[in-house]
């Protein structure tokens, strides 16, 4: 999912923001890419093929590439492009599409960003990095109205709310179903088809994200966190930061 993915994306770095003419009739093949980029095609049409699929890329359909993506392009119409590329430790083979943008405004922001890297004034990265994440902000929500409607992510909305206020206390399927007021069945098949994870998944990786947060702070101990986070014991965050993460809290 489009959505999820953009949400969760923390970017590292922005290695480039340039403007580029392709030739129509180019053509290339690109083996496990080295770093992520966005890129908008404001004259001309260029076409991406990846898994089988064809993705269009003009001033309508925004596309990005994922670092360790394999794909082809050619230049089906000559014309210029737009491209931002950046570092991230997320890895994807499938390229994102984005059709139905506004691909002007997508345009002045990347132009943007490119005059700001040649000009370097103060806070130029910053700003930069600002306006990267706008973007994806942007396409995190487009690629949301296109997989899911409104009306089912509204119906979640009292329950995300609860999880939110909540999370350090014991929920259950059951609790959440009756705050949507839905069958647990429903709810849970709902929220996954949602979300991408179940319900129970979501609120454990929510705590373990809180436990990071507090791991790199100067929050207190590790005893601390976990009764913050309403583990019944230090054993047992220990157990699930771990299982989760890889590393003991005292490791993190």
């Amino acid at each position: 999912m489009h959505s999820e993915i953009l949400s969760n994306m923390v970017v590292n770095n922005i290695l480039g923001a340039s403007t580029i003419y392709g030739e129509k009739g180019a053509s290339s093949r690109r083996e496990n890419r080295h770093c992520w980029a966005l890129i908008v095609k404001f004259e001309g049409e260029t076409v991406y093929t990846c898994g089988g699929r064809e993705y269009v890329s003009d001033i309508n359909n925004v596309v990005i590439l994922p670092m360790g993506c394999t794909y082809e392009w050619r230049c089906v119409e000559a014309g210029h492009f737009a491209v931002v590329e950046f570092a991230c430790e997320e890895t994807g083979d499938e390229i994102l599409h984005f059709p139905n943008c506004d691909g002007e405004r997508i345009l002045t922001v990347i132009r943007d960003m490119e005059f700001r890297r040649i000009v370097r004034k103060p806070m130029y990265q910053q700003e930069c990095m600002r306006d990267l994440y706008s973007l994806l902000i942007t396409l995190a929500k487009l690629g949301d109205k296109k997989y899911h409607s409104a009306d089912k992510r509204e119906r979640l909305a009292k329950v995300m709310e609860y999880i939110a206020n909540n999370y350090s206390k014991t929920i259950t399927n059951d609790t959440l179903a009756g705050i949507a007021g839905m069958s647990t069945v429903y709810f849970r098949k709902l929220f996954t088809q949602i979300y991408g994870t179940s319900p129970m998944a979501y609120v454990h990786n929510l705590r373990i994200k809180k436990a990071k947060e507090m791991l790199s702070s100067d929050y207190g101990s590790i005893t601390d966190v976990a009764y913050s986070l309403g583990y019944a014991s230090v054993y047992d965050f220990s157990r699930d930061f771990k299982k989760h993460t890889g590393v003991p809290p005292s490791g993190y």
